[in-house]
């Protein structure tokens, strides 16, 4: 008779909280984003772009190859407004 009764365990809940004892790794990742995207990574950003960008000029270095990592560049900053324009197409923009 039991059968049609479901257990609490499998049943998914939504929750937009953080589980508990994560805190510490939580502000780990928090730290490691802000580094990877923070001042530190524009400053080296702008320093490789604009190295490649003379490396591309002067002939030392494939189109390609430069074209590739400026576009690195614009997807690894771009990353946020990449996901939400996609979020945003596929009807679940929140």
């Amino acid at each position: 008779m039991s059968l049609l009764v479901w257990p609490k365990v499998a049943l998914a809940q939504d929750s937009f909280s953080d589980p508990a004892g994560s805190g510490p790794i939580v502000g780990a990742m928090q730290w490691l984003q802000h580094t990877l995207l923070g001042t530190v990574a524009t400053v080296v950003a702008i320093i490789a772009v604009a190295s490649v960008g003379f490396l591309m000029l002067t002939g030392r270095m494939s189109w390609r190859y430069g074209a590739t990592v400026i576009l690195g560049c614009f997807i690894l900053f771009g990353a946020a407004s990449i996901v939400g324009g996609i979020q945003a197409s596929a009807g679940g923009g929140l």
